[in-house]
C-alpha cells in the first residue's frame, strides 16, 4: 500500500491496473484521455503485458474490451461522453450478452461543453442499459471503482458503467492504494451461447438481466459509496451526487447543517432517499450534469414535497456546478469576486502558428472564391478552428466524420462542388464509410482530408491513419487519378491551390491529402531526438 498523488483520470487507470486488469481499449477525447496516456506510460502495465494501443474509435475499442471479457479477463474501455454515442450499439448490447471477465467502461464527461459538442449525460445511459453506474465524488472513489468494480460486473454478470466530470478526471488528490490483484487466467464462457445475441438467446439474456435488477438495486441501498447523513436542520433534505458532495461539503467545511444523501453508486438508493423524504420539509437535488435523480425524485414522491434543483431554477439548467452556485441554491454567502479587466479576458483558442492547417485553409479559401460561401463541411478536430478569424473557413462540425456525409446530402441538394475537410486521425476514426458512400455515387465533393501524423487536438496521441490514407482512398474506390498529396507550406500556396481549383471544377469524387506533421509533435520529436 502507498499514497500516490493523482489526477482522478490517472486514479481511474491505477486501480483498474492494481485490480487485476488484462486489457485497456480507448479512443482520445478530453476528459478522459488522461486515463489510457497514464497507462501507457506505467512501467507496472508494461512488466504485465496488458494491451494499451489506442482504438480506432470508441466502437472499436468497447468490442474489443467486450472480447477480451468473453475470453474470461477483465477489461476497461475508456471514452468522452460523446465518444460513448459511438459505442453505443456494442454497450447497450453488452448488457444482454452479460460478461465472463469484469468488464468496466469509463465515460467521462463535459459539464459545461469545454472541449465538446453538448454536455450529455452518460448515466442516463447506463440506466437505459439497466447496469450499475458509480460515479466517484473524488479521486479516493475513483481508484477504489476501478479496483473493485471488476467483482461488481462479475457478481451481476454485467458490465459496470463508470461515470465522471472535468473537474475531477483533471484535478488532483491523494490516494492510498490497495493490494494487487493478479490477472484472471483465461477462461471461456460456461455457456457457449451466451454472446449470441440471436432473438431467442436475447430474450433469455434480457429476461435474465431484469431479474437481476432487485439484486443490482439493492446492492445501491447497501453500497459504502451511498450514505445518509444526518443534520439537525431538517427544513431542507440534500442529495448530492458525485463530485457534488464536495461543492457542497466546501460551504459547510465539511460539516453540513442539513441531512444529506450522498450518491455514488446507481440506481439510485432508495432506503437513503425514503427517509430523507420522511424527515425534510423540501429537497435540493445537487448533480454535476443533466437533472436524471431530480427526475427520479419527482416521479418516486410524485407529490406532497417540494424538489429544488435545475428543472425549476434553484440551480442553473446549463453548465457544470461550483460552490458557488450551491451556496447560492442553499442561500448561503458566497464571493463572486471582481469582474475581469478587459485586458484579461480569455481569448478565443487558435491554429497554432507553423500548423500546416492554416495553409490549407488559405488555399482552400481561395480556390473558393468563385464559387461563394457556405459550402465547406468540417469535422471535429484542431482544425476545427478554422471557423474562427481570420480563416472563417468553415461551415459545420456536428459529430465525427460527418463532414463527408454532410457534404454528400448538400450535393444531392444541389450546392455543388461541397467540400469536406477532415483530419487523418478523425478519417479513420469514422470518415472512411462515409466516403465509401461518396465513391458508390461518385459525389460532386471534394474531400479534404488534412493529414498532420497525429491526433492532435486531444495532445499528439498515434493517429491509425498514418502512412495509411492514400491506400485506403484507393482501398474505398476513389479514382487514383483524383487522390491528389499535397505538401501544405506557404511557399506552395500556388501550387496547392490551384490543385484545389482543378478538383473543384471535376464533376465527381475527389480526395485531396495536405500531408506535414503537426508542429507540435515535430518540436516534441526534435527534443527527444536532440536528448538521445
Amino acid at each position: 500500500m502507498q499514497k500516490l498523488l493523482l489526477l482522478g483520470d490517472e486514479a481511474i487507470a491505477q486501480g483498474a491496473i492494481d485490480g487485476g486488469i488484462s486489457g485497456f481499449y480507448a479512443y482520445p477525447g478530453t476528459p478522459s484521455t488522461e486515463i489510457m496516456e497514464f497507462v501507457q506510460h506505467s512501467k507496472e502495465a508494461k512488466e504485465k503485458g496488458i494491451p494499451c494501443v489506442w482504438s480506432a474509435n470508441e466502437k472499436t475499442a468497447m468490442e474489443s474490451a467486450i472480447g477480451m471479457s468473453y475470453a474470461g479477463k477483465r477489461a476497461m474501455a475508456q471514452m468522452k461522453h460523446v465518444g460513448l454515442n459511438v459505442a453505443a450499439d456494442a454497450f447497450v448490447n453488452a448488457s444482454i450478452t452479460g460478461v465472463n471477465g469484469g468488464l468496466i467502461v469509463v465515460a467521462a464527461d463535459d459539464p459545461s461543453m469545454h472541449s465538446s459538442q453538448n454536455e450529455q449525460d452518460s448515466r442516463f445511459y447506463g440506466d437505459f442499459a439497466l447496469i450499475p453506474v458509480l460515479e466517484p465524488s473524488n479521486q479516493q472513489e475513483a481508484y477504489e471503482m476501478a479496483y473493485n468494480g471488476f467483482e461488481i460486473s462479475e457478481k451481476y454478470n454485467v458490465p459496470v458503467l463508470l461515470r465522471v466530470t472535468t473537474r475531477l478526471a483533471h484535478s488532483r488528490a491523494g490516494v492510498e492504494t490497495s493490494d494487487k490483484k493478479t490477472q484472471r487466467e483465461m477462461s471461456l464462457p460456461k455457456d457457449p451461447r451466451q454472446f449470441v445475441l440471436l432473438p431467442a438467446i436475447a430474450r433469455r439474456n434480457y429476461k435474465r438481466l431484469l431479474e437481476m435488477q432487485a439484486s443490482i438495486k439493492q446492492a445501491s441501498n447497501e453500497s459504502k459509496y451511498n450514505k445518509y447523513i444526518d443534520g439537525a436542520d431538517k427544513k431542507t433534505g440534500i442529495v448530492a451526487c458525485g463530485i457534488a458532495y464536495n461543492y457542497l461539503m466546501e460551504n459547510f467545511d465539511g460539516n453540513c447543517p442539513h441531512p444529506v444523501v450522498k450518491i455514488s453508486q446507481y440506481p439510485i438508493p432508495e432506503n437513503h432517499l425514503r427517509k430523507l423524504r420522511s424527515e425534510c420539509e423540501s429537497i435540493l437535488v445537487l448533480e454535476d450534469g443533466y437533472p436524471l435523480v431530480e427526475k427520479e425524485l419527482r416521479g418516486f414522491f410524485n407529490e406532497g414535497i417540494t424538489i429544488n434543483g435545475r428543472l425549476n431554477g434553484v440551480l442553473p439548467r446549463d453548465g457544470e456546478l461550483n460552490p458557488n452556485i450551491v451556496a447560492k441554491a442553499l442561500n448561503l454567502p458566497f464571493g463572486e469576486g471582481e469582474a475581469i479587466p478587459e485586458i484579461v479576458k480569455n481569448r478565443p483558442p487558435s491554429l497554432c502558428m507553423g500548423c500546416g492547417h492554416r495553409d490549407v485553409y488559405n488555399a482552400m479559401n481561395e480556390a473558393l472564391i468563385p464559387y461563394g460561401d457556405g459550402r465547406v463541411f468540417s469535422d471535429i478536430g484542431c482544425y476545427t478552428l478554422g471557423a474562427l478569424p481570420p480563416f472563417n473557413a468553415i461551415n459545420s462540425c456536428v459529430d465525427m466524420g460527418a463532414s463527408i456525409t454532410m457534404a454528400i446530402g448538400a450535393a444531392d441538394a444541389g450546392l455543388v462542388p461541397a467540400v469536406a475537410v477532415i483530419g487523418d486521425s478523425t478519417f479513420t476514426h469514422s470518415g472512411m464509410t462515409g466516403l465509401l458512400d461518396a465513391v458508390i455515387k461518385n459525389s460532386p465533393i471534394v474531400v479534404i482530408i488534412s493529414d498532420n501524423s497525429t491526433t492532435g487536438m486531444t495532445g499528439g496521441q498515434a493517429s491509425a491513419a498514418k502512412g495509411r490514407i492514400v491506400n485506403i482512398c484507393k482501398g474505398l474506390g476513389v479514382d487514383p487519378d483524383h487522390i491528389r498529396v499535397l505538401n501544405p507550406l506557404r511557399k506552395n500556396h500556388a501550387e496547392n491551390m490551384a490543385i484545389i481549383q482543378e478538383e473543384l471544377a471535376y464533376n465527381g469524387l475527389s480526395v485531396v491529402i495536405p500531408q506535414r506533421e503537426c508542429i507540435q509533435t515535430a518540436i516534441k520529436t526534435k527534443k527527444a531526438a536532440l536528448k538521445s
